[in-house]
């Protein structure tokens, strides 16, 4: 597994929704994170095998997306039970999972999910 070579916080952003990837993608690389992305879960998964993230952000886009999600946030948990997994989604998924460590609120607000990334990782530092 590889180790971030700099002072970045790595974030692994899974999102199966083509026009919002790229978009908090840059959101939080202005931030001063980097980030890896996909749109698939499976690969996701694969990502994360390959190398050491502060953050998983999951994507969860209404509630078809939570078993997805879901089993993703437990195969991460399995294996490394230490890692952070937030899930982005409306206050309706919010309800209906428990897996992840954090929820994200899915409102558009850039700076509202940049700072809510920032409270997530930076504190576990």
């Amino acid at each position: 597994m590889d180790t971030p070579t700099n002072n970045k916080r790595a974030i692994l952003h899974v999102c199966t929704r083509e026009t919002i990837r790229p978009l908090r993608d840059r959101i939080l690389t202005l931030q001063g994170f980097e980030v890896d992305s996909t749109l698939n879960y499976t690969e996701g998964l694969s990502m994360f095998w390959g190398r050491q993230y502060d953050l998983v952000l999951i994507d969860v886009e209404g509630e078809n997306g939570i078993p997805h999600a879901e089993h993703m946030c437990s195969e991460i948990k399995t294996a490394q039970p230490e890692q952070i997994v937030a899930f982005v989604c409306n206050w309706r998924v919010a309800i209906m999972t428990d897996c992840p460590d954090e929820i994200l609120r899915t409102e558009f607000d850039p700076a509202a999910f940049a700072q809510g990334v920032r409270d997530i990782v930076i504190p576990n530092a």
